[in-house]
């Protein structure tokens, strides 16, 4: 690739190496950046995974701008990086020929103040113009908080939908159940919507800047934070990255625990969004029956982990183990739950009413998701058959089988994830056994040099990516967390026009899509 983007593109890189095994690093120059940036997307196909600033002033006098991609067939993470004068940081933007790489660069630009040259779109994503003064970017490491402000007198500008009988629906941010605040604005004429626009970023918490100063042992409990339903993943992530930079091998033992706990989150989850789909059309008996499912996988969760959804159970290094008794009793409710999951599948797919509402609603066709860089469930459902754990070795050894549909609608988004929540059992069952006989050791001790890395993990939505920068002190320097919701809702936002707004609640729990793994 090297050769070719030489000769083809006459881009020479400023550095090149290899990490970990399966992250390539390439810097090129500021100039060169959006053509090694294109040349990766063309001859991968493959979209912006993630694309993130680091402030480097006081190591090497410039900012940085990352660019992700993931070579599938090499099961190799490509970073494309450049410099950036410091004064006046600026490249050239992606968005025009990668789409996936739109919402990136906005949010650099409003942490970093990061310019882009010829973007199409220069709103900010969750610091919100009404509020946030302008030039006051909160990842910069010179960042000081303006103080208590009022109304800054500006207006997030929306998208208009003109025409003869268009109107305008306003949904949100406060709704009327427990969801996360979001506001969804419809553009319809008659029934049918025309465009969905989605405004984030009301649980903006500042996490990332939360990370910097931390050790790698607090940052890993501070990753279960980031969004409770994925805790596990977005711990094994964090953990993947730190045990990557310090060269740690993680015993057999525990990459088995760790796998076995992935599927469990990935299992109750999927239960309650079975229920999730039951409730928004009214099915109020598999709704209950999927709400009882998941409630006995949280509570297996409380016994093995100490925590309903799964926190403090991972480590640096690996776990705190699971006994033979703990894996007896996995055993045991993994085949309750198979039981129980086949019975309410049975009577979901037997009922006419609830299959005419969703077959054929919300499409998300294949080159659009493709475009978006959707990924997970949804983008599975839609024909793309990439699943993160495909790069795992023990997942290999375990046969794993990644789900795919080909509709891209609701009813395909609900098979994936009844097929998932069938492997996950799979899975679990097997890992299980292979753990009755593997080699018993205690977490490997991790010792934080400085650094950087890529960790990853295929949570329950989609991949989990978080870089992170280990300074001299073995604390964190920079954590740039990725969740697959971040890219995911503008695959919802494409799906829903051309259905009717009351379709909308099927649509978005088939997504289910999280909002504070988005504001971050």
């Amino acid at each position: 690739m090297l050769r070719l983007l030489r000769d083809r593109e006459g881009v020479s890189p400023v550095s090149f190496r290899l990490n970990a095994g399966d992250e390539a690093h390439l810097e090129v120059r500021p100039g060169d950046f959006r053509k090694a940036c294109l040349f990766a997307h063309n001859v991968s196909g493959a979209p912006v995974s993630t694309l993130f600033a680091e402030d480097q002033r006081a190591e090497r006098r410039r900012f940085f701008i990352r660019c992700v991609f993931c070579l599938r067939q090499e099961r190799i993470w490509l970073v494309v990086s450049a410099g950036l004068d410091p004064e006046a940081p600026e490249y050239d933007s992606l968005a025009n020929d990668i789409f996936s790489a739109a919402l990136f660069e906005r949010e650099a630009d409003e942490m970093f103040g990061l310019k882009r040259r010829g973007a199409f779109d220069d709103r900010p994503l969750r610091l919100h113009p009404e509020v946030w003064p302008e030039g006051f970017h909160p990842l910069r490491k010179d960042f000081r908080h303006p103080g208590p402000r009022g109304q800054a007198g500006r207006d997030y500008a929306f998208r208009r939908v003109e025409g003869e009988g268009v109107f305008e629906v306003p949904v949100g941010p406060v709704h009327a159940g427990i969801i996360g605040p979001g506001h969804f604005r419809f553009s319809a004429a008659g029934e049918p919507v025309l465009n969905l626009e989605i405004r984030l970023g009301f649980t903006h918490r500042g996490a990332e800047k939360l990370f910097e100063g931390r050790t790698a042992a607090e940052a890993l409990a501070f990753s279960e934070l980031v969004d409770g339903e994925a805790a596990f993943a977005h711990s094994l992530a964090f953990s993947d990255a730190v045990e990557k930079i310090c060269g740690v091998k993680t015993p057999e033992e525990h990459l088995l625990a760790r796998g076995i706990l992935l599927e469990l989150e990935r299992m109750y989850n999927h239960a309650g969004d079975l229920g999730g789909l039951a409730t928004d059309v009214g099915f109020g008996f598999p709704a209950a029956c999927a709400a009882a499912l998941k409630e006995d996988l949280l509570a297996l969760n409380g016994k093995l982990a100490g925590s309903r959804y799964l926190k403090g159970f991972n480590r640096l290094g690996g776990t705190c183990g699971l006994t033979v008794p703990m894996l007896d009793e996995i055993e045991a409710a993994l085949a309750s739950a198979l039981k129980d999951f086949s019975g309410i599948m049975n009577i979901l797919y037997g009922s006419a009413s609830f299959m005419d509402r969703v077959e054929e609603t919300g499409v998300l066709p294949q080159k659009t998701a493709a475009e978006l860089g959707v990924s997970g469930p949804a983008a599975r459902a839609s024909g793309i058959a990439w699943d993160m754990r495909e790069f795992s070795p023990l997942y290999r050894r375990a046969g794993f089988r990644p789900a795919r549909q080909a509709q891209g609608d609701v009813l395909a988004r609900l098979r994936v994830r009844a097929a998932e929540f069938e492997e996950s059992a799979r899975l679990a069952r097997g890992f299980s056994t292979a753990l009755r006989t593997a080699p018993r050791s205690g977490p490997v001790s991790v010792e934080p040099v400085e650094g950087c890395a890529l960790g990853c993990a295929e949570s329950w939505r989609g991949p989990v990516l978080c870089w992170v920068r280990l300074g001299r002190d073995g604390r964190v320097e920079r954590c740039k967390v990725t969740d697959p919701s971040f890219l995911g809702w503008e695959g919802l936002a494409q799906a829903v026009p051309g259905n009717i707004i009351p379709d909308f609640p099927l649509c978005n729990k088939s997504f289910n899509l999280s909002y504070p793994g988005n504001d971050l």
